[in-house]
């Protein structure tokens, strides 16, 4: 009994345990053959083994469900230079296809069309070629579709508007012509078409204006022509279709509006003759030779038939014909709109809003489909007017997601300049070739006051100055949670790099170059001091080397300054632990809690001292060598004595005043600025 008991058991755990084996092994292997095509250099993926567990968490960007079957890949970014393999059919559960921002080529395979669960398809920003594979009208699963930025050439395939469920469709930017599918307009579900910067022609189908749900449509840098569907004017700024020429409408204010010339289509250019000279004989002869008509059968003397009537005969003719024409024409888009709108309970159809709300409920739709392409988060929403500044100039300053996702290619990790305990700051390229630095922050650091966040972005894009790293804009993004903050890049680090230089290591700064860092650090300080028309008087509470950036001319230029206004009170006090630890931080600030101008002052007076020396860490020795004029103890030794001696010895008493531990002995900024003209 206990043999039979025990190959009983044995079965069961047999039956049970090979089809999760043979499904995991059919993933694997995809999943292998999928690594060889996408990382043939094996560079990026080398965490896929062909004995590893794909669930496991080992495996780069893959992520598997709750029943251990691969769910997603997101590998954005990543460097990748293959192509896509047709064995990502292998993959029959996966939701998540996100390879945007790489360097694949090839041909998009046919065989994606066997992905039926696949909501996200993200291949954009990448060299693919050929065209799209008709077959992606099958995947009715689609939620999101982006194909921009590639090499795709051919017609978009009418079979793309089988998917009802498609929200987004960008194809921006590759080299698509042919005609706008006029089943596009079936996507019930769509918010965002974008179709620009391809080689499009024809008319922009009248369907698409029946799409209920769609905010945003970009026709934008084709060759389209003809009147554009007066209900699009509902998009209002969504309605995008400048660089088009033949391109015209009435309410859309960057189109020329509509001639006669554009409205006539080649059916109305064609004389009625055959029906009007079966109807009225005689008529066109008289219209063209302006004589009577006589024949056999029928002779009339012109005067009997005066022309007036004649005229209003036809006019009539004329206009019980359109109208028929425009009945019919009436008539059928009510009953496709009726037909496209009604519940029918018999075979269960739902309205487009039903079907919307549906997928709301049942947590269906996709992440990613929230993800705001135009402003996105909006802390302007409500009660900016009640803030006391002109939303207008906010307005000169704000990118859209897609501009911070392109410029970092999508925060690829090869694009990571640093990274703190709440923001990460990426290098990155603008679509006008200027580079930037992109700092993003959870909106969990962020000040929860609307109204306060506000006017802590306001600060920020009012400080000018050459002497501070330039704000060119700033980005809030609802789907990520996440504020980007674009400032200028610049080229060479901050000025840590150039402490603690050791052979073959930074170039070493030379004496008139560190004067000119002091120098501008100063006058940096002394305008975030001073009050002006455009800003209060600032303090920056957080100066260091890591915060003094360094241009192509080696010119110092003050990082976040005015961050504090926008970042949540502990976020800032954190930030502060590192001040503390590197000496920066006044010592009345642990007695009073408060930051004032002598505390940044304090910070100043450290840096000068960091600078002299050439060492991060500052010791008592080098102060004492300050006090003394002992250069050979607070002078950097790799200057090899190509120093002015007075200057430095100037340079250190400043230093040791800005730092004296009582802050109403510390000079101004403003004392201090012509204390270093004096000297220069």
């Amino acid at each position: 009994m206990g043999i039979l008991q025990f190959l009983f058991f044995f079965f069961l755990l047999f039956t049970l345990y090979t089809p999760m084996s043979v499904h995991a092994n059919t993933e694997l292997r995809s999943l292998m053959e999928l690594k060889a095509s996408l990382d043939p250099t094996n560079k990026v993926l080398d965490s896929w083994k062909s004995d590893g567990d794909p669930c496991s968490g080992s495996f780069v960007g893959v992520a598997c469900n709750e029943h251990r079957k691969v769910a997603n890949i997101s590998l954005q970014g990543k460097g990748l230079s293959g192509q896509v393999s047709p064995a990502i059919a292998g993959l029959k559960c996966l939701s998540g296809l996100y390879l945007h921002y790489n360097s694949l080529s090839g041909e998009i395979p046919k065989e994606l069309s066997d992905l039926q669960e696949l909501t996200d398809l993200y291949l954009n920003d990448n060299n693919l070629s050929g065209t799209i594979p008709p077959h992606i009208g099958n995947m009715a699963a689609l939620q999101v579709v982006d194909l921009c930025c590639n090499q795709l050439t051919g017609n978009i395939p009418t079979e793309i508007g089988d998917l009802k469920g498609l929200s987004v469709l960008s194809l921006q930017r590759n080299r698509l012509d042919g005609k706008i599918p006029a089943s596009l307009g079936n996507l019930v579900m769509l918010r965002r078409l974008d179709l620009s910067y391809n080689r499009l022609f024809g008319e922009i189908p009248t369907t698409l204006a029946n799409i209920l749900q769609l905010e945003t449509l970009d026709v934008r840098n084709n060759t389209l022509y003809g009147n554009v569907p007066s209900g699009l004017k509902r998009l209002n700024g969504g309605f995008l279709g400048d660089n088009n020429r033949g391109l015209c409408g009435t309410g859309f204010p960057t189109l020329r509006v509509c001639s006669r010339f554009d409205n006539m289509n080649i059916n109305q250019l064609e004389p009625f003759q055959s029906d009007l000279n079966d109807t009225v004989p005689g008529v066109n002869s008289h219209i063209v030779h302006n004589q009577g008509y006589c024949n056999h059968t029928h002779c009339s003397n012109p005067l009997r038939f005066p022309k007036l009537p004649i005229i209003t005969g036809i006019i009539t003719v004329g206009f019980v014909f359109m109208f028929a024409v425009f009945l019919a024409i009436f008539h059928y888009r009510r009953k496709k709109q009726k037909i496209g709108n009604t519940c029918e309970s018999s075979d269960g159809r739902l309205s487009t809003d039903h079907q919307a709300k549906e997928l709301q409920r049942n947590g269906s739709v996709s992440p990613l489909v929230t993800l705001e392409y135009s402003y996105g988060w909006d802390p302007l929403g409500d009660g900016w007017d009640n803030i006391g500044f002109s939303k207008e100039h906010l307005d000169k300053f704000r990118f859209n997601l897609e501009e911070v996702e392109s410029a970092t290619r999508c925060f690829s990790e090869l694009n990571l300049l640093g990274k703190t305990n709440f923001s990460s700051v990426y290098k990155g390229v603008l679509r006008d070739g200027s580079v930037v630095a992109i700092r993003s922050i959870n909106v969990t650091s962020c000040k929860s006051e609307e109204a306060e966040f506000v006017k802590g972005l306001y600060l920020l894009t009012s400080l000018r100055h050459e002497n501070l790293v330039r704000l060119r804009g700033f980005c809030c993004s609802k789907g990520r949670g996440e504020c980007f903050l674009i400032y200028d890049f610049a080229s060479k680090g901050n000025l840590s790099k150039y402490l603690d230089v050791e052979d073959g290591g930074e170039p070493v700064l030379d004496w008139p170059t560190r004067i000119s860092i002091i120098n501008g650090i100063a006058t940096g300080i002394g305008y975030l001091h001073k009050s002006e028309v455009s800003k209060p008087p600032i303090v920056h509470r957080n100066i260091s080397v890591e915060k003094v950036l360094i241009d192509h001319q080696f010119s110092p230029l003050i990082a976040d300054s005015g961050l504090h206004k926008i970042l949540a009170d502990d976020i800032v006090y954190s930030a502060l632990k590192v001040s503390a630890a590197m000496g920066y931080l006044a010592p009345e600030y642990v007695t009073t809690g408060r930051f004032t101008e002598k505390t940044d002052i304090f910070a100043f007076g450290v840096i000068i001292l960091q600078i002299l020396s050439g060492k991060l860490q500052l010791t008592s020795s080098m102060r004492l060598g300050a006090e003394c004029s002992r250069f050979e103890d607070f002078v950097d030794a790799n200057l090899k004595g190509e120093f002015s001696e007075p200057m430095a010895a100037k340079l250190g008493e400043i230093a040791l005043r800005c730092t004296n531990q009582h802050p109403n002995d510390r000079p101004c900024m403003e004392t201090i600025i012509k204390e270093l003209n004096d000297i220069s």
